[in-house]
């Protein structure tokens, strides 16, 4: 396969406020690339018209609100996100499984009534910009390994199709949840990237080998000089790894 394929599984985080240089983006990556995340930054300054505007290149959209309230509350966001027409949706695990299995029946209920897609519901488990030291000083009782197990095992069981983790806990929670459990895998950085804000890095070889099922790039591609190459090489480098095309 050429290096220059599309991987279906890497998916190219754009979190710009600005729409223009969103869409822009999404313009120079999109053959190469397998899905676009939108979050916190985009989605507060645009909202879904700005989503569907996304929408427009054909791209799966990961939607990444992280959402983390009380169940009713997040049944009904789950439900309005489904309407949107993503492919992926993320909630705090640390929300409880009440809250957790509330936003799996949304879900599912919202996507059977609409002739929707259901999306995947993701768990956010411990934020990848997280280590031992700050979970210490937010009063969480467990390291970090043991809490981002934790909160594994209580998606799985609650409901949810799979977790966000870091690279360095694919391997424990595909041992405890099963290969059929999702992975999204933020916190990779290719070699010729530079370390930024996250402190769990690997890079997409190590993670595929590992057992991510998505890697979840951003910065190594939106700020690179030429974003379109960024993402032909990242997914040239995963297509000559046999990964998870």
């Amino acid at each position: 396969m050429p290096d220059s394929a599309r991987c279906k599984n890497l998916i190219c985080a754009i979190d710009s406020a600005d729409p223009f240089a969103a869409a822009n983006l999404v313009a120079m990556v999109r053959n190469h690339v397998g899905a676009i995340k939108l979050g916190l930054e985009f989605f507060t300054a645009n909202g879904p018209k700005g989503l569907r505007e996304i929408a427009k290149y054909d791209l799966p959209i990961f939607l990444d609100l992280k959402f983390h309230d009380i169940p009713n509350t997040v049944a009904a966001a789950v439900s309005g996100a489904v309407k949107l027409g993503i492919f992926m949706l993320t909630v705090h695990c640390s929300g409880g499984a009440e809250m957790l299995r509330a936003a799996a029946k949304a879900a599912a209920e919202t996507a059977e009534a609409t002739g929707r897609t259901r999306p995947l519901i993701m768990g956010v488990t411990v934020l990848t910009s997280m280590n031992d030291a700050d979970l210490k000083g937010a009063g969480y009782k467990w390291r970090l390994k043991k809490q981002v197990l934790n909160l594994a095992n209580l998606a799985e069981e609650s409901g949810l199709d799979g977790v966000i983790c870091s690279p360095h806990e694919i391997r424990e929670i595909k041992k405890h949840c099963g290969p059929d459990f999702k992975l999204a895998v933020p916190g990779i950085r290719p070699i010729f990237a530079e370390n930024n804000d996250q402190k769990r890095v690997m890079t997409p070889l190590e993670a595929i080998q590992l057992g991510a099922d998505y890697l979840v790039i951003g910065r190594p591609i939106t700020k690179a000089p030429d974003p379109g190459t960024a993402a032909r090489e990242i997914a040239g480098e995963i297509n000559r790894a046999g990964g998870i095309l």
